[in-house]
């Protein structure tokens, strides 16, 4: 069976990243087309890639090309129709920005689209680009989602199924593709987690890239304001704006390995998520593993995740209304005070944490990936 893995890009390391190396250890000798590569975005993560059969565009040679990666969404539709992956049985595309699952295949190829999410930036949601900031960029940007838009809708109808890494964003195929999908949630190895060290430390976690939309400003205000020990792991380009609001309380660890990042959660108080209306959210299920609770925003991913009361609790998050508030939003931050005040958390049994991670193992990833395309492939 000649599989062949297409994902938009790779420029940092995310869920939706993790996803792909899932994929890539279910097949290891699978080609991975995408339409650009950054290894210096990877940082210390594309150690992890760097031996993989990977394909890129013809953007990769353009110069300047990182810098208007956002702008080429324009044109990744069509570049992604310039591979010609006929020649296998099983396509598999990793799909989020950039319209991976606009790939053509052979008329007995077996194409599946992982959706992370349809692209934030076309429907409303809260993305890491403040396009409405200017009003000239505003209306560049609201001219092209329209017609990207149209194109999105066309090429969401060429993959043979459709599947969602949530029920959040199943419901959001449902609602701007018209169609059915398959779940299957993002995997965990909860092995590793089994094996840290269960010693908790006197600090609150945030672990996230460091970009629009992930909340984090509102989790190092909050954790400022009551003056609580907060470690904040991840890099990106929001970092010097957190560290002008941040208090002698919020130590900055950057880009962290695995091993750390681990380490890190099984220590902590409990990790704080923020992001609002996340697609799935994989970092709290991470901490669930290691018997760590989560503090997270009562939205998206998040409430199929955490079991209120017994694996952590949730803090109401304003809506974005487009990127349109200030850089922190101080009614979530009030929100997420309050929790933090009267948190306990020796209240949380960490076998209920880990049984809880359970559902969500790597195990279960490979078996429902596998099962999906034995029960789908022609002949």
């Amino acid at each position: 069976m000649k599989v062949a893995l297409v994902h938009d890009y790779l420029v940092e390391y995310g869920g939706a990243e993790m996803v792909l190396e899932d994929l890539h250890r279910i097949f290891p000798d699978a080609p991975v087309y995408v339409f650009y590569l950054y290894p210096e975005g990877l940082g210390i993560h594309y150690q992890r890639i760097k031996d993989w059969n990977i394909k890129t565009s013809w953007y990769q040679k353009m110069p300047g090309a990182r810098k208007f990666l956002s702008a080429a969404r324009m044109i990744a539709p069509w570049t992604f129709e310039r591979f010609d992956l006929s020649g296998f049985n099983v396509v598999i595309s990793s799909c989020n920005t950039h319209f991976s699952k606009a790939v053509k295949t052979g008329p007995h190829t077996l194409h599946i689209s992982y959706i992370h999410t349809p692209p934030k930036m076309l429907y409303g949601f809260t993305t890491s680009f403040n396009y409405k900031k200017h009003w000239y960029t505003k209306i560049a940007a609201e001219a092209a989602n329209y017609l990207l838009r149209i194109w999105d809708f066309e090429i969401s109808q060429r993959p043979d199924i459709l599947v969602a890494n949530s029920k959040n964003v199943q419901a959001r195929i449902k609602k701007f593709y018209r169609r059915e999908s398959e779940i299957i949630y993002p995997g965990v190895d909860i092995s590793e987690y089994n094996k840290a060290k269960k010693i908790k430390g006197d600090y609150f976690l945030a672990l996230n890239r460091l970009m629009r939309g992930k909340g984090t400003e509102i989790i190092v205000e909050a954790c400022t304001r009551l003056n609580l020990p907060l470690k904040v792991a991840g890099s990106g380009w929001e970092l010097e704006n957190l560290k002008k609001i941040a208090g002698k309380n919020v130590e900055f660890l950057g880009a962290v390995t695995e091993e750390e990042k681990i380490k890190l959660l099984a220590g902590a108080k409990a990790l704080i998520v923020a992001t609002e209306q996340e697609d799935f959210g994989i970092t709290p299920v991470e901490a669930m593993a290691a018997g760590t609770p989560v503090i997270a925003a009562k939205s998206g991913g998040y409430l199929e995740t955490v079991v209120e009361g017994k694996t952590g609790e949730f803090f109401a998050v304003s809506p974005d209304l487009g990127g349109s508030r200030k850089y922190v939003d101080e009614e979530s931050a009030g929100h997420l005070m309050e929790i933090l005040k009267d948190f306990q958390p020796e209240k949380y049994n960490p076998e209920e944490c880990r049984k809880q991670a359970e559902k969500f193992s790597k195990e279960r990833f490979r078996k429902e990936i596998l099962d999906l395309i034995k029960k789908n492939l022609p002949g």
